[in-house]
């Protein structure tokens, strides 16, 4: 058998591991830390259960698909529930005067209509962007996000080439104006410029293909799964065992070993350190599913790295987080399960962030999940559960969290301020007099805990010239079956894209050059003839 190392047991690690398994190889996954789970992390505490990455599930259908690679399905491993509103809007106020709200429910025909009350003319308007919406996912689904681009012909579909002149036109506009073009009302156009935050940028620079963000949330709908993300790594990891999969933590790879074959540079193990000292393992094949960054520039010998260090000074990172943990005692209805804050001076929060002068963003553009909303199982009794996102510059400068405010300055600081702007927004004076668990994370920590370039919490921002095939893909210019899976690599940053790239390492290895998405019978087949080889 094929005898395949897999570097780092997040969700692109554990995703690849399982994938590779089921295709007959014998994978050992080596994890630094003393968890799996990389970003998609969890911390316990007085009875509480947070999440410390991932929460706004998204993409189902790729969900579905992953699990259809293994043989089984998304209703049979989590427990979905559908989130009604899918969030809630809250919008910078003027003095002293509340925040204006605005919900966003479930399904199109309702939000049409929120849309329709807030701007006369914006609800068709909004069909209209949907409807372009859900043609530009369904292109990117089929042509784009599972390509390995490793054949020019897998572009030149004929839907491909008669789309070409909207494609031009999307990827050449801003996000930004092809919303302003269409609506009015400056939350509104918050509300559909948002998920460029999602993918590491900001809405006047992200292309307005990412338009495509509105149909997932707006059209498709938000879901959890019930033990929220870290019952997700919980259910890969354990499909990857089932799939044979050894499973190794508290093991940090420092080196990834070449030897010449064919007058190339080819894998031929890793080198480890554990609590026994440092190791040699050798295989077939090397996936690395760490930061992209740490394993091109600190894991490889110099002749062998496909991005060196000044291939880095030329990439734009994603944005950095100080993110709040707070257990707060009492009821909090006036927030969802998902809420949003809008700052009113937009250009000003995210030049803040990605900027030439980067700094804290006062006031911030903040996210905040209230899991126990929909999951009584990540609080005590009587008590409510916040995750809190601020998204700052990527700089490790910013520093670390610590528990109950014993973090870095410039984090603490940072939380005490949201605390406040959560706390007038949302019309909850007492909100900080009821928190009796804060733990926090600052950029610091992802680059100690993650190897995370510059302490970006997603990886390389996606822009034009750092999307689809400009980004940096799943295999080694330089070294033979040496492959790439994760958010700083193709296709891209959140939960689905690592799992999208899980599959992309698949097909390269298997030589598939298809632009969509792997057959299930496909990974069936090889996997029973795999296990008659066992």
């Amino acid at each position: 058998m094929t005898r395949t190392i897999v570097i780092g047991g997040g969700v692109a690690g554990l995703a690849t591991a399982a994938l590779l398994a089921r295709e007959g190889h014998s994978v050992r996954l080596l994890e630094r830390n003393s968890r799996v789970g990389g970003r998609a992390g969890v911390l316990e505490r007085d009875g509480f259960r947070f999440d410390t990455g991932p929460s706004w599930y998204l993409m189902p259908r790729v969900f579905e698909h992953f699990f259809s690679l293994l043989g089984t399905s998304a209703e049979e491993q989590l427990s979905l529930r559908t989130l009604d509103p899918g969030y809630r809007v809250f919008a910078e106020p003027n003095r002293d005067a509340p925040a204006r709200e605005l919900e966003i429910p479930l399904g199109a025909d309702r939000v049409v209509e929120v849309f329709e009350r807030v701007e006369p003319g914006a609800g068709g308007r909004l069909r209209r962007y949907l409807a372009s919406a859900a043609r530009s996912a369904d292109m990117a689904e089929r042509f784009f996000l599972y390509n390995p681009f490793t054949s020019a012909r897998s572009l030149a579909a004929p839907e491909v080439l008669r789309a070409l002149p909207q494609l031009a036109a999307l990827l050449g506009t801003s996000l930004e104006r092809f919303v302003a073009r269409r609506f009015a009302d400056p939350v509104l156009r918050q509300v559909l410029g948002y998920p460029a935050v999602f993918l590491g940028t900001d809405p006047s620079r992200a292309p307005a293909m990412y338009h495509l963000m509105s149909a997932l949330d707006l059209e498709e709908g938000v879901q959890y799964p019930m033990g929220g993300f870290w019952g997700l790594v919980e259910r890969l990891e354990a499909l990857a065992v089932a799939e044979g999969v050894e499973i190794a933590t508290d093991v940090e790879v420092t080196g990834i070993l070449t030897r010449t074959e064919g007058g190339r540079p080819a894998v031929s193990g890793v080198r480890s350190r554990d609590a026994r000292g440092e190791h040699i393992e050798h295989a077939n094949i090397v996936v690395s599913a760490a930061d992209l960054h740490h394993t091109e520039t600190a894991l490889l010998e110099p002749a062998m790295r496909s991005y060196p260090e000044r291939w880095w000074r030329r990439r734009e990172s994603g944005p950095g987080a100080v993110i709040a943990m707070l257990g707060v005692e009492g009821e909090l209805p006036r927030l969802a399960h998902h809420s949003l804050c809008f700052t009113r001076d937009w250009h000003a929060n995210f030049d803040a962030i990605f900027g030439d002068a980067p700094r804290l963003p006062d006031p911030a553009s903040l996210y905040v999940c209230k899991p126990s909303a929909t999951d009584p199982g990540v609080a005590p009794p009587g008590h409510e559960n916040l995750f809190v996102l601020i998204p700052v510059p990527a700089d490790t400068g910013i520093g670390a969290g610590g528990a109950d405010g014993g973090g870095d300055p410039a984090v603490e600081g940072a939380v005490d301020a949201a605390i406040e702007q959560i706390a007038r927004w949302a019309g909850i004076p007492d909100l900080r007099a009821r928190i009796v668990v804060r733990e926090t994370l600052g950029p610091a920590d992802f680059a100690a805990d993650y190897h995370s370039w510059r302490g970006g919490m997603l990886g390389p921002s996606h822009i034009l010239r750092q999307s689809a095939l400009f980004r940096a893909q799943n295999a080694s210019k330089r070294v033979d079956r040496l492959y790439y899976a994760g958010a700083t690599t193709a296709p891209g940053v959140g939960v689905p894209m690592c799992l999208i790239s899980a599959e992309l390492v698949l097909k390269r290895i298997r030589g598939d050059r298809s632009a969509g998405p792997s057959a299930a019978r496909a990974a069936a087949a090889r996997s029973a003839a795999g296990s008659e080889r066992r």
